[in-house]
């Protein structure tokens, strides 16, 4: 997570080496997962590999509790009956009531899990600049609290929710259209495929709204007084619009979305190195 979030903003503490593309040409290649732990080993030691840890999960147990709050207080089956033809090709009008639900019950867990997102990336950042600012979850709250008010907890949530949105609409009705209308029942393994449709469907849409996760999580540590979010890692953004707009004219709206191959853009040779 640690090692994500860190090229998710740019820090490229090591230089790129250069190998071959699948055609064999030379190409420049950001230093992968393991040297980038390693590195991160060397300077912090092991427990540097953690950093931001307790409040991620503080955020993750949040969510999952008011997903499970929100489902008690508004289950699915209160809702209007929705008539479904069999147990594979569910009705468009089906797939839509659920995808609504499971969009409410991801909306409110997201906004009330947000402040201690934001309180995570923030610890982990710290990495960059050295600082330690951020160092503890009640003082990180009063902190965030005194210098930028209640707003200042939920900075970068509309692109999170926006993205959140998006993935659950485009990976079910992708996986209701695709189950309904290009799997043939003939098929003997129809069934088969169809279990594994929305899983697929999830990965190649998560790919596709994955700018909104890397402008969400910038805008969380944006102009918050560390090194990682100011000039000349990065320009104070006005608004996660003007953080879009940026990343996309610098061809890095995907920067970070892997871990394993990474290969540097033409600017990333000139990354600041500490």
């Amino acid at each position: 997570l640690l090692m994500r979030f860190l090229s998710q903003v740019g820090h490229e503490p090591l230089p790129p080496t250069i190998g071959r593309n699948v055609l064999g040409r030379k190409v420049l290649y950001l230093p992968g997962f393991f040297t980038y732990a390693r590195h991160i080993v060397e300077v912090d030691g092991k427990r540097g590999l953690f950093r931001g840890l307790t409040p991620r999960l503080i955020s993750s147990t949040l969510s999952t509790i008011t997903r499970g709050s929100v489902k008690k207080a508004f289950p699915l089956e209160d809702m209007e009956h929705v008539s479904n033809k069999d147990d594979v090709k569910t009705s468009l009008r089906k797939v839509v009531k659920e995808t609504s639900h499971e969009m409410m019950m991801q909306c409110v867990s997201r906004v009330v899990s947000h402040p201690l997102h934001v309180i995570s990336m923030r610890c982990m950042v710290q990495f960059v600049g050295r600082e330690v600012k951020y160092s503890g979850v009640f003082s990180a709250i009063g902190r965030i609290f005194k210098e930028e008010g209640i707003l200042g907890f939920f900075v970068g949530l509309v692109p999170h929710i926006l993205g959140d949105v998006i993935f659950l609409w485009c990976c079910n009705l992708l996986a209701h259209f695709i189950n309904t209308y290009a799997v043939d029942d003939n098929f003997s393994q129809a069934s088969v495929i169809r279990s594994y449709t929305k899983f697929v469907m999830g990965i190649a849409v998560s790919m596709l709204t994955y700018p909104f996760l890397l402008v969400g999580d910038l805008m969380a540590v944006n102009n918050c007084g560390l090194r990682a979010g100011l000039p000349p890692y990065a320009p104070a953004f006005a608004s996660w619009i003007h953080c879009w707009r940026y990343l996309s004219a610098q061809g890095q709206l995907f920067r970070g979305s892997s871990l394993l191959f990474r290969r540097a853009p033409i600017p990333a040779a000139s990354f600041p190195i500490d």
